[in-house]
């Protein structure tokens, strides 16, 4: 608890030295965080229908591809990884399709599926599955021999066998890798908005830097790390009871 306090303390601070050198400095690149919360409230407050009609639908999206990406990523990965010979054959495609920018391919996806939320939900699923398949693959290459060789002795059926055995065994690292993936989906979600869209988050900072409108700009800027921050933490909150039964670090105890 403690640390925890010390932890918004620092935060605080640097709010609080952020406010003193931006109203003394009267630059209007960087304005207050006082005028940056006010303008989020009329944002988004009194003007309620911005908050419905661009905010809500981003994190729909943010979600949405994120849940696919997934999905794939680990089912993907732990066949992979359970299977040397297609990894082997699978490898170099998979070096390759990771390698490519996922903001580069915001022009194929729009040629293939227009503007919308098909191209947006393409664009991050595309950039977020590789962290989850990476460590999916890596967690189950590490199950343990003995666990293996026990499995078999038994004849525990298939799919006993990877919900039971290998899915817990890789489970922390899977996690790790949706941390990643999380945080990547958030970015590649402003990204596929700035493009070809009439809605989202993305599109309303655009649409305050055309206009000058430099706090609001800073106000969408600050609305997306709240996002992330209360994502990641739920996920942290979802991984703490997930992993429930492995052993923690004293600090992980006390945070």
């Amino acid at each position: 608890m403690t640390k925890f306090l010390q932890r918004w303390a620092v935060f605080a601070g640097l709010v609080v030295v952020w406010q003193v050198l931006a109203s003394w400095g009267e630059d209007p690149f960087f304005p207050p965080p006082s005028d940056i919360v006010s303008a989020a409230w009329e944002w988004w407050v009194v003007e309620p229908e911005n908050f419905t009609d661009n905010v809500i639908p981003s994190i729909v999206r943010l979600l949405t591809g994120w849940a696919i990406a997934s999905v794939i990523g680990v089912a993907l990965g732990l066949l992979l990884g359970r299977s040397d010979r297609a990894m082997e054959y699978a490898n170099p495609l998979l070096v390759f399709l990771r390698s490519i920018p996922p903001p580069a391919l915001v022009p194929v996806f729009l040629l293939l599926f227009r503007t919308g939320t098909s191209m947006q939900l393409a664009t991050i699923i595309f950039g977020v599955v590789w962290p989850v398949l990476l460590n999916s693959v890596d967690g189950a290459r590490s199950v343990d021999v003995t666990k293996v060789d026990t499995s078999a002795v038994f004849q525990i059926p298939r799919w006993q066998w990877v919900f039971g055995v290998v899915l817990p065994a890789a489970s922390p690292k899977i996690f790790a890798g949706l941390r990643v993936s999380l945080s990547l989906s958030l970015v590649l979600m402003v990204i596929s908005e700035l493009v070809g869209t009439d809605n989202g988050i993305g599109m309303q900072l655009m649409q305050a830097q055309r206009e000058f409108d430099y706090t609001r700009m800073w106000a969408g800027i600050v609305l997306l790390g709240v996002i992330g921050y209360v994502l990641n933490t739920a996920l942290l909150a979802v991984e703490r009871r997930a992993l429930a039964w492995q052993p923690r670090s004293r600090d992980e105890q006390h945070a």
